[in-house]
């Protein structure tokens, strides 16, 4: 076991910690990367086999390195995105220990910095930035107990349907992960229901140009708060399958059983809210309303993009929505796993340090932390709608080392005067 000290330390090694690392390296800032896994160890190991990257590869990337190997317009699978990573990594010698976990980080006692203690000996660092994204701790709502004669796993677990014993499955949450598995598992043959609570759903493409561009020159990525309540309303958007627009009544014509928002559990049986079509129809207005300004941009702009009036089409309600489920005995019928896609929380118990509130979420102003000398990278909403994307995390990234490089600034003047104050003397 060893002590070191480190002028900034990292905590984290997914793409964040890169990030961070490329724009500290640039800056000529010393750091070190700590990483209890391997590089991007969440895209490895926390997420199901055939998870593909939510926007394509021209986008969904850094700086200066493309994926070589994967179409621009097309969804980079998961493996290839954690290589990436590693890649990039690699390419900007990004000084990272794997395998080493950061128990606990506290302020130095009557002296500048912190103490870091980890698996690897204890550190002592000017500057930590917690660099571990929003995917930390799973939750699972604590509806049905564990004894209910049900498999229950979260998203994060799920790998693939033969993971799962025989039988029907209830996926909860319609966000991007409950829709793919959900998806994924009816075509694999099971009886699939599908608890779908409020949402967006944007079209995947619209008039020739993927949903990622037109948030861009809509000005949406750049949007610095969410509207209230909107940093709760999930996302069904999808690269799969070589991406396409979410569609419920193209889900429930395949045979997924679409019911409402899971409320509570008694004896066996599940039951619903009744607000199955108030959320289909809100995510309906959302997908419409991106096909507005989508059109008022092109008609403002003058731009030659195709026509598509055949996105406006959207259907009949199908029969689970106009007679909704509100209820479900789970033994009869046949519904024998549940996979909970209801989202992470966070987990910073290690960093015991006046940095957050009283629920253990981080006080932050755009990633600089109320304790001084501490930073978050990666967060939902850090400084934008895209702070916890690929290409938002970059940029977020950029602005921590600045601020970094402020504080290095203003201690090199006190240690300038320090030395001529000694001098004098």
């Amino acid at each position: 076991m060893s002590s070191q000290e480190i002028e900034v330390l990292v905590v984290g090694a997914g793409q964040a910690g890169v990030a961070m690392s490329a724009h500290l390296t640039e800056r000529g800032i010393p750091h070190l990367v700590l990483e209890r896994g391997r590089i991007a160890e969440r895209w490895r190991s926390g997420r199901w086999d055939s998870l593909v990257a939510n926007g394509p590869a021209w986008h969904d990337r850094f700086p200066g390195l493309e994926f070589d190997d994967v179409d621009p317009d097309g969804f980079a699978p998961k493996e290839r995105v954690a290589d990436y990573f590693v890649a990039y990594a690699a390419m900007t010698n990004a000084p990272i220990r794997s395998g080493v976990e950061v128990l606990s980080v506290r302020r130095n006692d009557g002296a500048p910095g912190f103490r870091v203690e980890t698996t690897d000996g204890s550190y002592t660092a000017r500057y930590v930035v917690a660099a571990t994204g929003p995917f930390q701790k799973p939750v699972i709502p604590t509806v049905i107990p564990a004894d209910a004669g049900v498999e229950q796993l979260h998203s994060s677990d799920y790998r693939n349907p033969a993971q799962l014993p025989e039988g029907g499955v209830l996926v909860v949450g319609a966000g991007s992960s409950g829709v793919q598995i959900a998806d994924e598992l009816r075509r694999a043959g099971r009886q699939v229901h599908l608890s779908v609570g409020p949402h967006d759903r944007p079209p995947r493409r619209y008039r020739g140009r993927d949903n990622v561009w037109w948030l861009g020159v809509l000005g949406k990525w750049e949007a610095s708060a969410p509207a209230a309540g909107a940093e709760h309303v999930t996302i069904a958007v999808s690269g799969a399958r070589g991406g396409r627009t979410v569609d419920f009544r193209e889900l429930a014509e395949s045979g997924i059983t679409l019911v409402g928002r899971t409320q509570d559990y008694a004896d066996g049986v599940i039951r619903f809210g009744g607000d199955l079509a108030a959320n289909i129809h809100a995510g309906d207005a959302n997908y419409l309303s991106v096909l507005d300004e989508a059109d008022a941009y092109i008609e403002r702009n003058g731009l030659d993009l195709p026509e598509e009036p055949e996105a406006r089409i959207l259907g009949p309600d199908p029969a689970c929505v106009t007679d909704p489920v509100t209820e479900l005995d789970l033994a009869a019928a046949g519904i024998t796993s549940i996979v909970w896609a209801t989202g992470f929380g966070v987990d910073y118990g290690w960093l015991q340090v006046d940095a957050l509130d009283a629920a253990g979420r981080p006080v932050h102003q755009r990633g600089v932390s109320a304790e001084r000398g501490v930073y978050f990278l990666g967060l939902p909403w850090q400084s934008r709608r895209g702070s916890s994307f690929i290409w938002g995390v970059w940029h977020d990234a950029g602005y921590i080392a600045d601020q970094i490089q402020i504080q290095r600034t203003y201690l090199s003047y006190e240690n300038a005067a320090v030395a001529a104050e000694g001098a004098a003397v």
